[in-house]
């Protein structure tokens, strides 16, 4: 039995932390400078932005690892070395952004709803933490183990909203890679032959990063449980 539930242990932090790391490895592996390519990735952004009919969407620095378009202050947000690289990911990763923004030009339902949603989980976290610093002074109050269960369900339940989140954001991702970026790549000649096969693996793990973070959510939500 111990073996068993080592063994489930270990399935399920490779279930959470897995595609995490597929993530970080696709995007670095195809991160290597291209002399060769006419611009950065920052500059192809602007260049798609400008296409589009866009030019009033911002184009600004972000910390490594968080590139996306903000559709409040209507930005698309490139970390440094996509910004200023020249390689396959610098340039699948600032279509696949721009891939939002036109989805927001064009009254996406998904990235509508998303937005709309995620405002509304700022507020549902704080009422989660309050509930949670609460539940040892209900207690003395009411003095009911019954009231305290309640609480964690609620707050279980609460805290699930995000993990809801990001699995009904997958079909924004996928949109905005391989019905958006991947074609302006191909077609607009960005990209050819190998690069936009590489460019493709670099998609498909950008729309992963909703799946990883949907795991890394729900991992959270397994804590309360226990």
């Amino acid at each position: 039995m111990p073996i068993l539930i080592i063994l489930g242990i270990l399935a399920l932090l490779a279930l959470i932390f897995g595609p995490q790391y597929w993530v970080k490895s696709v995007m670095a592996r195809h991160a290597a400078d291209r002399p060769d390519f006419p611009g950065t990735g920052g500059e192809l952004a602007r260049h798609l932005l400008d296409e589009a009919g866009l030019a009033d969407v911002g184009l600004e620095q972000t910390s490594e690892g968080s590139d996306h378009y903000d559709p409040i202050a209507r930005v698309v947000r490139l970390s440094p070395g996509n910004l200023s690289g020249r390689s396959v990911t610098a340039v699948a990763v600032a279509a696949h952004e721009v891939g939002h923004a036109i989805q927001h030009r064009d009254g996406d339902p998904f990235l509508v709803t998303r937005t709309k949603w995620a405002a509304g989980l700022a507020g549902v976290d704080k009422i989660a933490f309050w509930m949670l610093i609460s539940i040892p002074f209900v207690g003395i109050v009411i003095k009911s183990p019954l009231i305290a269960l309640l609480q964690i369900g609620a707050i279980i339940a609460l805290l699930s909203g995000r993990v809801l989140m990001h699995v009904l954001t997958l079909p924004m991702e996928i949109d905005a890679s391989f019905k958006r970026a991947l074609p302006v790549l191909e077609q607009g000649g960005f990209l050819q032959g190998e690069d936009l096969a590489k460019a493709r693996q670099v998609l498909k793990a950008a729309a992963g990063t909703y799946v990883a973070s949907a795991l890394a959510t729900l991992l959270d939500v397994i804590r309360w449980i226990r």
